[in-house]
């Protein structure tokens, strides 16, 4: 039971159009339908509203919202792109037919929705202006009021615009791309604090910044890829680092690769052991996403070549942990 509504409104009867919202929205439900391996993921409805005669009206969001917070299940996933607007009484979301931006669908609406939902884990996703003011405190902005499962991840905060580049939004191209597997961690998959993190680090400092307001016990996970390495070498990690702060001793047994002049072993140097050249694989492929690192060695060949020690970095120790625990 994982349904998503994903909503892209660039046609409005009567303020401005807008030009990227309904293919982010296409970019977004495509990451969404499936895992990367093309197994189901969610379950999508699409709303989208493109083109001269196009039009989405408060009730029919209104409507598909109510319906995607009932009911029981894993996940319900809330993707909104269009126009946003803020007034004193708070933020709304713009359909197609609004004329003044306050005749749009509340956010402190939506709010009431997800926060009474029995859906396990609720995640609201927003590209439009003004959108970072969602889940905050009627009389204190600065203060979310959101129940427990319930994430909201918007493009810019309650006093930003939403920017376009290109034709398609900023915060979905990095929304996409994290969906892709540039947010995934070590196990494949991509949860909301990787997106938010991944989106975070991609804005500079002067332009819109993302709001992320969550009140979880863990993050579910939004989309599976393909992790950078096997999950059967992962879980080796604590088996070839069986405590904290363990260092692994290297010798030139590990390394397969040999210099020209070292054929005929003149400098005594053992030949590879092919156990061990084995383990050494996994040893590099450690070192390339940040789990470990060789101590009094410039590269991985060096510390084998030269009796090194190699050993876990920070992550490599979370990952440890992870593994020593059966949680891989």
């Amino acid at each position: 039971m994982r349904k998503a509504l994903v909503i892209g409104i660039d046609s409005y009867d009567h303020v401005s159009p807008l030009y990227g919202c309904a293919s982010d929205s296409f970019a977004v439900k495509s990451m969404l339908d499936r895992h990367a391996d093309g197994s189901v993921n969610f379950g999508v409805r699409h709303i989208t509203s493109a083109g001269h005669k196009a039009s989405t009206s408060r009730d029919e969001i209104r409507t598909a919202i109510r319906d995607l917070f009932s009911g029981d299940g894993e996940v319900s996933l809330l993707y909104f792109a269009g126009h946003g607007h803020i007034e004193a009484t708070g933020g709304y979301l713009c359909s197609s037919d609004v004329k003044t931006g306050n005749d749009g669908l509340a956010l402190a609406e939506i709010m009431t929705m997800a926060n009474q939902s029995k859906i396990a884990n609720r995640v609201i996703i927003l590209d439009s202006c003004h959108s970072g003011v969602a889940g905050g405190s009627a009389l204190q902005q600065n203060v979310a009021e959101i129940s427990d499962g319930v994430t909201i991840l918007t493009a810019s905060t309650d006093e930003q615009y939403a920017s376009e580049e290109n034709g398609a939004g900023v915060f979905t191209s990095l929304l996409v791309d994290a969906l892709g597997g540039a947010a995934a961690n070590l196990v494949g998959e991509v949860t909301p604090g990787g997106v938010y993190a991944h989106v975070d680090q991609s804005l500079g400092p002067w332009a819109q910044r993302p709001v992320f307001k969550t009140n979880v016990k863990r993050f579910v996970s939004l989309r599976k890829v393909q992790p950078p390495l096997e999950l059967a070498e992962l879980r080796k990690i604590s088996e070839f680092f069986p405590t904290a702060g363990y260092q692994m001793q290297l010798d030139p047994t590990y390394e397969p690769e040999r210099h020209d002049s070292w054929a005929t072993d003149p400098q005594g140097v053992p030949s590879p052991d092919p156990d061990h050249t084995a383990i050494f694989a996994v040893l590099q492929k450690f070192n390339r996403v940040g789990l470990l690192v060789p101590e009094g060695a410039p590269h991985m060949w060096h510390a084998a070549m030269e009796s090194k020690t190699v050993r876990l970095t920070a992550l490599g120790e979370h990952y440890r942990r992870l593994a020593a625990k059966d949680l891989i």
